[in-house]
């Protein structure tokens, strides 16, 4: 069967919820402003809504995995009470020295979403906040629009860049 589906593919930190650095407690599980607007919007224009999120702090030893699943949960929640729901969530836990396959800038993460969901990474874009999230994205055959802090570009100016998509 072929895939269908075209997805956004997202980072979590700085581009979903607010980079806290580490974050490890739900109750520090902050959207973005303008991310849930955006990604409702995206929702109902067909795309598949999939984090892609590298989470080197558990490889690192700064929080375990349940305080990981914890976190998402509450990102979950936020989100829900906005109207959107996520299609999938792949995290990568290892630390950077471990030279692992799903890492971004690696695209891995994009690949095993998009066979695991049925997704067509050709008509697919990945949204984050570094470098890396953007390579990813371009490496997996999407196409990948890079979110700013202080001046650069926000959620408003990704989905006026989506929608052309």
């Amino acid at each position: 069967m072929k895939a269908e589906r075209r997805a956004l593919f997202l980072d979590r930190d700085g581009t979903v919820i607010v980079d806290a650095g580490y974050t490890r407690r739900p109750e520090d599980v902050r959207l973005l402003d303008g991310a849930a607007v955006a990604l409702a919007e995206a929702a109902s224009l067909g795309y598949a809504l999939v984090v892609v999120s590298n989470q080197s702090g558990v490889g690192r030893g700064y929080f375990t995995e349940a305080e990981l699943d914890r976190v998402h949960a509450r990102m979950v929640e936020l989100l829900a009470e906005h109207g959107v729901a996520l299609d999938g969530a792949f995290y990568c836990l290892h630390a950077p020295q471990e030279d692992c396959a799903c890492r971004k800038p690696k695209p891995e993460m994009l690949e095993r979403a998009a066979r695991e969901l049925g997704l067509d990474l050709a008509r697919s874009a990945m949204i984050g906040d570094k470098a890396s999230d953007v390579e990813a994205g371009l490496a997996a055959g999407c196409a990948a629009f890079l979110l700013g802090e202080g001046e650069g570009a926000t959620w408003a100016d990704a989905m006026a860049w989506l929608r052309t998509k």
